[in-house]
């Protein structure tokens, strides 16, 4: 028979209160279990050593705790550190930590397998499954902080949500989660240390702003030419580069923060110099910030690395013009870690 047992963790720190107010018992006994779920990250309702056994037993007969589980660590010669990361359903997704002398990042998935089709990313090639509750996210931040703490003997410092899935096709959930990773009740990181990565959903970019987020926004941009961009990023005839350009336009106006631009260029695909202008034309609107990515081989004859003259190209034209250009190597390839390779190759 299927355990019809709610999720503990969809319950909000009152509808914990009411439910022990209900039983005759304290509300403060909701805050225990509350801080005990979210800002100890408990597994099992036995960790919970305040309360009472009773009580236990009562959370127990109610309640479950769909805690993920990281099925295997891999580690990088780089020392970056993937997680096959199954939920409570069997699924799984991968998580990432980035380590560099200064930071340790968490690269998070917010789906499993991914709503859009950009042909050149691993995970694409999944099938989008589900979208990843609230405390799913969470959780994949909690483990990568505890082997941050134990493997480089530092606290994580910032998060990327660029792993598997489209983090504005799951956007409640990620802003929940978000909440929760910010808030003193859970893990009280800042908000100016999270990056949401999009492909581009123009209308939750417009959402994203009138909720006045106060996390960081990239866009995996790739091509400021639309021809160029669709035979890439097929969806991107659903939502052309004018509509992508308004939705930033209107994102600057409302939050006044610069956008990050993640950029992969691909010999023989957007090497040219037409394709170098047409991006510092993009550019132009809002101050931003272009992150030239290394191509990661997903095994697609269509895709490989530019030559490096064209990189040079591409960073010698937008100092030029006065954008800000860095040139990102990747991390974790020997793991298949880095941006594009998550495809649960261990699953």
């Amino acid at each position: 028979m299927q355990d019809t047992k709610k999720d503990i963790r969809a319950l909000t720190r009152e509808q914990l209160r009411a439910f022990f107010v209900d039983r005759g018992d304290k509300a403060f006994r909701g805050n225990q279990v509350y801080e005990w779920l979210w800002s100890k990250s408990a597994h099992t309702f036995e960790e919970m050593t305040n309360i009472s056994l009773e009580t236990r037993e009562i959370l127990e007969a109610h309640f479950v705790i769909n805690h993920i589980r990281v099925d295997q660590m891999q580690r990088s010669n780089d020392g970056t550190i993937k997680n096959a990361v199954r939920l409570h359903d069997g699924l799984v997704v991968e998580s990432v930590l980035i380590p560099t002398p200064s930071r340790t990042t968490a690269c998070v998935s917010s789906q499993v397998g991914c709503s859009l089709d950009c042909k050149f990313c691993a995970t694409a090639k999944l099938k989008r499954m589900r979208n990843l509750n609230p405390d799913e996210i969470y959780d994949q931040v909690v483990a990568i902080d505890n082997e941050s703490r134990l493997y480089f003997d530092r606290p994580l410092s910032n998060i990327v949500f660029m792993g598997m899935g489209e983090p504005l096709m799951n956007y409640n959930n990620v802003i929940k989660a978000i909440d929760k990773i910010t808030s003193k009740d859970g893990l009280g990181m800042s908000p100016r240390r999270i990056t949401v990565s999009t492909s581009g959903v123009p209308k939750m970019i417009r959402k994203l702003a009138d909720d006045e987020v106060k996390f960081k926004l990239a866009v995996s941009l790739h091509s400021a030419i639309d021809e160029v961009r669709t035979s890439i990023m097929p969806f991107n005839e659903h939502f052309p580069l004018s509509e992508l350009r308004a939705a930033l336009e209107y994102w600057y106006e409302k939050t006044k923060s610069k956008i990050t631009y993640e950029y992969v260029v691909w010999k023989g695909v957007n090497d040219r110099i037409e394709d170098v202008r047409a991006l510092v034309q993009f550019c132009r609107f809002a101050p931003s910030k272009v992150n030239l990515i290394e191509y990661n081989p997903i095994g697609d004859e269509q895709f490989r690395q530019a030559d490096f003259a064209a990189i040079q190209m591409y960073q010698r034209e937008l100092e030029r013009n006065g954008i800000t250009v860095t040139v990102r190597r990747s991390r974790g390839k020997d793991i298949d870690a880095a941006c594009g390779q998550l495809a649960n190759k261990k699953g």
